[in-house]
């Protein structure tokens, strides 16, 4: 475990950044910036802790980033915009802050000769409408030029790009990770499983985009936040891109909202809804590398997942 260190989160308010700081906020000094537009942080355990600093500031502001993040060891690049309702309704916003924002962290980095490590979140959605335990040096599909879906996954396949740059030409110590539908307590936004699940806690109707078949590998967020420790403390991480995800948690859409209906005794009716837009069909990680460089493997399955993720929830009722 690190100690000591200057750590820096863009995107820091948000689901995933709120556990990485509970992990190392006691034995390291942490810097938010954030615009706030998602907010985890601020009714957190963590939200007063000494050593935390929160600047409230967007990726877009190149000026603004470079400054706050001057005596950094470790960056942590987690600003983005996801989910696929916010990707459609602004696409420009989208292109912008996934690409210029991490294009802007990047160089900030740079200029603030970090030294430890810079970890960029990517997505699984690189892997295009197919993905069968796709690896890291699996070709990547850019999608169809105009269809809202791919916007999201292009900028962040350009991010990716420009890191693995950055690595070569620079030497800046980066690591690419692409996250495989990580759900857990305290999530915000737009994914299905915290959906469906606030809406079986109140035995709500539950609907699904779609005919229900798109298939997913499912990973809590306590393993994601595993393999990014390992990410950030391993040398052999350094250079890499990995796929964070669970092999094992793997259902369709619709079998994943009857799966927490059983596990939850939910009395909810599933129904279905037109699809929002081009969808993905298959998304399943090969989690090889993770496992062979960081000796990294998901524990938690999808029922205690869904247990846990259901009894923060319920607090909330």
């Amino acid at each position: 475990m690190v100690e000591g260190k200057n750590i820096f989160i863009t995107g820091g308010a948000g689901f995933i950044a709120n556990k990485i700081i509970k992990l190392y906020i006691e034995k390291n000094n942490i810097t938010v910036y954030d615009n706030f537009h998602r907010d985890t942080l601020t009714n957190s355990s963590v939200a007063n802790a000494e050593n935390l600093t929160i600047i409230k500031g967007d990726v877009l502001d190149y000026a603004l980033l470079e400054k706050s993040m001057k005596g950094t060891d470790i960056v942590i690049h987690a600003a983005g915009i996801a989910g696929i309702d916010t990707v459609i309704k602004n696409p420009v916003t989208t292109m912008e802050v996934n690409m210029i924002g991490t294009a802007n962290a990047l160089k900030a980095a740079k200029a603030n000769n970090i030294t430890d490590r810079f970890i960029d979140f990517s997505t699984s959605e690189v892997f295009g409408s197919m993905a069968f335990k796709s690896a890291e040096g699996d070709q990547t599909v850019a999608g169809s030029a105009g269809e809202a879906r791919w916007t999201y996954a292009v900028s962040k396949l350009a991010g990716e790009h420009l890191a693995h740059a950055y690595h070569r030409q620079y030497n800046l110590p980066t690591v690419t990770v692409r996250p495989f539908n990580v759900y857990g307590p305290g999530q915000t936004g737009e994914g299905a499983l915290q959906i469906f699940i606030k809406k079986a806690l109140k035995n709500e109707e539950i609907f699904i985009n779609g005919d229900g078949n798109q298939i997913r590998a499912w990973c809590y967020v306590d393993d994601f936040v595993d393999c990014i420790q390992r990410c950030i403390e391993s040398p052999k991480a350094i250079g890499e891109s990995f796929n964070i995800g669970n092999a094992r948690a793997i259902t369709t859409i619709l079998g994943l909202a009857q799966t927490v209906c059983r596990v939850l005794k939910s009395d909810s009716k599933i129904s279905h809804k037109p699809p929002l837009s081009a969808d993905i069909e298959l998304r399943i990680p090969s989690v090889k590398k993770s496992e062979e460089l960081l000796d990294f493997k998901a524990k938690v399955d999808l029922d205690e997942g869904i247990l846990h993720t259901a009894e923060y929830f319920k607090a909330l009722i």
